[in-house]
């Protein structure tokens, strides 16, 4: 339902929504920005689109970034509302990031790996400085040819699990299937696989920010980087006329597992326990803090007092996503007079009958 005080703005807003259209195309003498240029050439923006949008598809989510202007939260809201007029044909198997076909994939657990470490496409050994060379449109570059990674790589966290040093990774009792976060609403208390499914869609800043803290001392759990890999993971299906699975494509994938502190239950050998993180694209930053909170979420698994905010399910599942908390805070623009108007008239009759009071004590 529409407020009331808008309808008399309809030309107002028809022609902000202008402005918005003219500042979006800009200077008509440019050439206009083309979906194939976000995609690849702004691919990590892509990235956070569609892993906060909960929607794989690159096209539409450069699509979303040209009409929102660069507003990677705008975008993951318009990319959640096409996502709702989607029909869901099928269910896909669990995706199986063992056989990635890995891009990158480093440890900061051990030098030497089985299978090596593949640093891939990354700054993170670069100087943070700016290359004016990029302000240029000069010629392009030859994409370099990749070296061959090997097929399949251990992972680091069951190299140390298969020395006994790590909790065991396991299914809950009876294997249920998961729920679908995007179909039905947060309840609490939440078991793991919806709090994964509601990081993983969850605002990157506002994971990076709880993760930060759960080092600077709002946590108890000092974490190592496992590992984390990047890479093209294949998707199947297994269609009712058919009965056996087929690959229909394949999806770009950031995991993260997180090393955290040594915990031992009485009468049990102390182990190392981890924390997991997933999500689309190339994605680090954001599947790193997913594992940290992660594991800061899973205090009552190890008999330890919540007490930080990550370790509050219910803080961080109903404020980590910013489709929701944009929309609830920039609401505030919202035409609200009647509401004002109310406190603004009981603030006068407050004041009034202090003065009366007052004026009668004095009498």
């Amino acid at each position: 339902m529409a407020y009331v005080p808008v309808k008399g703005g309809e030309a107002a807003i028809l022609n902000a929504l202008d402005l918005v259209a003219e500042e979006r195309r800009g200077d008509p003498a440019d050439p206009e920005l083309t979906l194939a240029q976000i995609r690849t050439q702004q691919a990590r923006a892509v990235d956070r689109v569609m892993a906060e949008g909960s929607l794989y598809d690159p096209d539409l989510a450069a699509l979303a970034l040209k009409q929102a202007q660069g507003d990677a939260t705008e975008a993951a809201f318009l990319l959640r509302a096409y996502r709702t007029t989607l029909e869901q044909f099928a269910r896909a198997r669990p995706l199986e990031t063992d056989r990635m076909a890995i891009r990158r994939r480093i440890s900061a657990c051990y030098k030497d790996l089985p299978g090596g470490q593949v640093l891939g496409p990354s700054v993170d050994y670069s100087h943070r400085m700016l290359d004016f060379d990029l302000a240029g449109e000069g010629a392009p570059t030859a994409p370099r040819a990749e070296a061959p990674v090997a097929a399949q790589m251990p992972r680091v966290p069951d190299l140390v699990g298969n020395e006994g040093f790590m909790e065991p990774s396991e299914p809950p009792a009876g294997d249920p299937a998961p729920g679908d976060l995007t179909r039905d609403p947060l309840a609490f208390p939440a078991p793991r696989d919806i709090r994964l499914q509601n990081l993983a869609r969850a605002d990157e800043g506002f994971l990076l920010g709880l993760a930060y803290s759960t080092q600077r001392g709002f946590g108890s759990n000092h974490p190592y980087a496992g590992e984390i890999r990047m890479g093209e993971v294949p998707v199947e299906v297994v269609p009712e006329e058919l009965g056996f699975a087929i690959e229909i494509g394949e999806v770009t994938l950031t995991e993260s597992q997180m090393i955290t502190s040594v915990k031992g239950a009485s009468g049990e050998n102390p182990k190392f326990t981890r924390g997991y993180g997933l999500a689309f694209g190339h994605c680090e930053r954001k599947a790193m803090s997913m594992a940290l909170v992660d594991r800061a979420l899973r205090a009552d698994e190890f008999a330890e007092e919540p007490r930080y905010p990550a370790q509050d399910a219910e803080f961080v599942l109903y404020h980590s996503d910013n489709v929701e908390s944009s929309g609830f805070v920039q609401h505030l623009k919202l035409p609200h007079y009647v509401d004002f108007q109310a406190e603004l008239r009981m603030l006068r009759e407050m004041r009034a009958a202090r003065r009366a009071t007052e004026q009668e004590a004095a009498e």
